[in-house]
């Protein structure tokens, strides 16, 4: 059983789902809602883990991956301009700009090489541990504050790492750590990855 795929199928499946439940409830489904992300990112930590401990972690895997990542993370930021509008609208300026470096990376790796971002970094993941807290924050107590602003600081911050990684990388590859072992690689130095952390 290819027990990733069905990990990342699900978290893809929330996405319409999560949509909905705001459009349709309202404030009344955010607790709904914070489960089914809580839910979301775990299968996203155990995707990847779970791949590597079947030894079955190929590119197509990763690439899709990182697609339903984006896809579960937009729903969720759609989901909270539903309910919480205004509460969107008065932080639109940090959102905009969180979304520009997205597609920043995105079009850096296409004109390099052809293909999406796919770096699966260790700052990407603490950043999607910070959007946890801050939706949570978002949707369960109608506030932004000190979560949101975090989350904003390690959102620039791993999105120039992932830039630096693609800048860096002699040819396309995915899970890449951060930018220092992009360093590495195009300079041919082995470096041991954490088969639970790294990708």
């Amino acid at each position: 059983m290819n027990i990733p795929m069905l990990l990342i199928t699900l978290r893809f499946l929330f996405a319409p789902l999560i949509i909905g439940l705001a459009y349709f409830k309202g404030v009344e489904s955010t607790f709904a809602i914070t489960i089914l992300m809580l839910l979301g990112l775990l299968s996203d930590i155990l995707d990847g883990i779970v791949a590597r401990y079947q030894n079955i972690s190929s590119e197509k895997l990763r690439r899709l991956d990182s697609q339903v990542d984006m896809v579960f993370w937009l729903s969720i930021g759609i989901a909270t301009w539903l309910i919480y509008p205004r509460l969107i609208q008065e932080n639109s300026i940090p959102i905009r700009f969180i979304l520009i470096m997205e597609g920043m990376c995105y079009v850096i790796s296409l004109v390099k090489f052809g293909k999406e971002t796919c770096s699966h970094a260790f700052l990407s993941k603490l950043w999607g541990i910070s959007l946890f807290i801050a939706f949570a924050s978002l949707l369960g107590f109608n506030h932004a504050g000190l979560p949101f602003q975090m989350a904003i600081i390690l959102g620039v911050v791993s999105h120039v790492d992932r830039m630096l990684i693609t800048l860096i990388l002699p040819k396309w590859t995915h899970d890449i750590p951060s930018a220092y072992h992009a360093y590495l690689i195009r300079k041919k130095i082995p470096f041991k990855r954490n088969k639970y952390l790294n990708g």
